[in-house]
């Protein structure tokens, strides 16, 4: 394990991940501004949405038109997540530059999300990336209850590397490795990032926690010691898992942008756009965001 690094790039998963459990509805407009607010921040990658069947995120019914309204940043990667074929289609034509695959390393938490087994979701899955492939655009997996699974309890590493193998066996660029529950703590995370890291380089890995005991930052700072410098994170925690009962919102991005900067690690990013674009979702949903660093802000305006 070394020291801290120089540099730490974040994926903003906000409009993504961070709205599709907000039951209040968001207008198409309000998120295209919000994304807009991002895509001028210094993020250099925005998970925009979700091209899934309606019926199950209603919330992100509006991916196609969102796709087609946003003002692109040349310096920004919009990806989406795309559960299969016809997903894919949509989101081609919506104008993605990357696309996430997505399923769980716990059997149970797969059947509930996507309705179906880890070998079933397999032959669907390389389909997409496949064909992703084709029209060349970078694929993230995106693997779910990494350290534990609501349903099942602890998920033991060799159970994730057999899910990673396979995904990057398909083709998959890198690996988003989620605590969907936001229940591990750092020593989980070695245990999980010493068996990873003897298989994979760690430019291939991307870490993704939840902060619903409070965790997160302390995942991050032990994933830093494993030399892990790519992080999912939420404007203002934004989110939550629909198939992970109890689970609290992704790390908030203020608040990791908090910890880099006071530690002299760079991200391209600026703070307070990153506020003022968690103000303005804080307020289209109509409830305080979860982020320790925006209430600070808040109270300092």
């Amino acid at each position: 394990m070394g020291r801290w690094p120089n540099f730490v790039q974040l994926k903003e998963v906000g409009p993504r991940d961070g709205l599709q459990n907000e039951k209040r509805q968001v207008s198409t407009e309000d998120k295209v501004r919000f994304i807009n607010m991002l895509s001028d921040s210094g993020v250099k990658e925005i998970e925009y949405s979700s091209f899934v069947h309606p019926k199950w995120v209603p919330q992100l019914s509006d991916a196609y038109e969102v796709g087609k309204r946003i003002k692109r940043n040349p310096q920004v990667r919009y990806s989406a997540l795309v559960p299969n074929q016809k997903g894919l289609e949509l989101a081609l034509e919506a104008g993605i530059d990357a696309a996430s695959v997505f399923m769980s390393a716990s059997e149970t938490h797969n059947k509930k999300n996507i309705n179906k087994t880890i070998a079933d979701t397999f032959p669907v899955l390389r389909g997409v990336i496949s064909e992703a492939k084709n029209a060349n655009k970078h694929v993230t997996g995106y693997v779910s209850t990494v350290f534990d699974c609501p349903y099942e309890g602890n998920i033991s590493p060799s159970q994730v590397i057999y899910v990673c193998d396979t995904l990057l066996e398909a083709g998959v660029d890198d690996i988003s490795l989620g605590d969907t529950i936001g229940t591990a703590v750092p020593s989980q995370v070695e245990q999980l990032l010493e068996e990873i890291l003897k298989r994979y380089p760690k430019e291939k890995i991307i870490m993704h926690y939840h902060d619903t005991r409070g965790m997160a930052i302390a995942n991050i700072m032990t994933s830093m010691k494993y030399g892990i410098t790519r992080f999912d994170s939420s404007v203002g925690g934004l989110g939550g898992c629909p198939y992970a009962p109890g689970a609290a919102g992704n790390v908030a991005t203020n608040d990791v942008l908090y910890l880099m900067h006071g530690m002299g690690i760079k991200t391209g990013i600026q703070e307070r756009k990153i506020q003022q674009s968690a103000f303005y979702m804080q307020e289209k949903l109509g409830k305080a965001l979860p982020s320790k660093s925006l209430t600070y802000y808040a109270a300092q305006e």
